[in-house]
């Protein structure tokens, strides 16, 4: 009898998760998509006056595109089709991923590249380090993809697993995989990240710009809060799950944990953008948000009742 009521609520469980998995997903879709593509076309429309930074923002949007268009088949599992080949599900694992890390390493790359434009603007090493802005990038896409081909390739040979988006990683409980990607993957970021945004802010506070009141000091500020906090609610819970579960923490409680942080991290994918037009004067200058909130599908359709409601009055 307890057996099947243990049955019972874990079979509960995994359904409400279910619903929160599509919610979630859905919104990070639709919503992601929107605003990742928006950011495409005000920095690719930069033309010849794209900065460097705007060059390691291109790549943020396009990975956290890629990032979003694997959800649609974590959707379609959610809502109850569990029978999708472990191949699929690899693939999809893998380019999750391979671009959600290549998302913390532009992120610690565009940090890096505003506290050297301010620290040291005059530096002919630091101007020419700037322009390599590119090849940095593609450096940044070898290594993500380089790195989880392998992983996924021993997970698909050596663990034949059927539960598609259902089960733990492999590599979370391998500590081979587990440590070094918490290490290099967040760890360095997260510290690189942290030093610069201390250099930045008091460079901006210590500079003559500033105590004469040229410049915003808290805008700048707060742009740097901005970043960090980005990074950290995106990227912390699900890293301290990977943590735990290399202590073999692995029990149901700690896997439905585990979702929960994957769907967070995910989050980046639509809280980037909004970053890009706080942050990015590039972005401020060419997007109007009205806009933008004019595209929503929910916007829409309260616009057209709208618009249906004052017929009358206008004959």
């Amino acid at each position: 009898m307890d057996i099947m009521s243990n049955n019972t609520s874990l079979k509960e469980s995994a359904n409400s998760i279910d619903v929160v998995q599509v919610s979630i997903y859905s919104f990070i879709f639709i919503i992601g998509i929107l605003l990742n593509l928006v950011a495409l076309v005000v920095f690719c429309g930069n033309g010849r006056s794209r900065s460097q930074t705007v060059v390691y923002m291109t790549n943020l949007a396009i990975a956290d595109l890629l990032l979003i268009l694997t959800l649609p088949v974590r959707i379609y599992y959610h809502l109850g089709h569990r029978d999708l080949p472990q191949l699929l599900c690899s693939i999809l694992g893998l380019v999750l991923k391979a671009n959600m890390y290549s998302s913390i390493f532009l992120l610690m790359c565009i940090c890096i590249d505003r506290c050297l434009a301010v620290t040291l603007p005059m530096s002919p090493c630091v101007q020419e380090g700037r322009k390599k802005a590119p090849l940095v990038c593609i450096g940044i896409w070898m290594l993500t993809f380089g790195a989880s081909v392998p992983i996924y390739l021993s997970k698909e040979i050596h663990h034949n697993q059927t539960q598609c988006f259902d089960s733990i990683p492999v590599f979370a409980i391998n500590h081979i995989v587990v440590l070094p990607t918490l290490f290099l993957g967040f760890g360095i970021p997260l510290v690189v990240m942290l030093i610069c945004s201390w250099f930045l802010a008091r460079a901006v506070r210590r500079s003559t710009v500033a105590q004469t009141n040229l410049v915003d000091s808290s805008k700048i500020s707060k742009m740097v809060i901005t970043s960090l906090l980005v990074f950290l609610i995106s990227f912390l819970p699900y890293h301290t799950m990977l943590l735990l579960l290399s202590q073999n923490w692995n029990h149901n409680g700690m896997l439905h944990a585990y979702r929960y942080s994957l769907m967070v991290a995910c989050l980046n994918a639509v809280l980037d953008p909004v970053a890009y037009y706080f942050t990015a004067d590039t972005f401020r200058r060419k997007v109007d948000m009205g806009v933008v909130w004019k595209m929503l599908p929910l916007n829409s359709q309260s616009s057209d009742l709208n618009r249906r409601s004052r017929v009358p009055g206008d004959g």
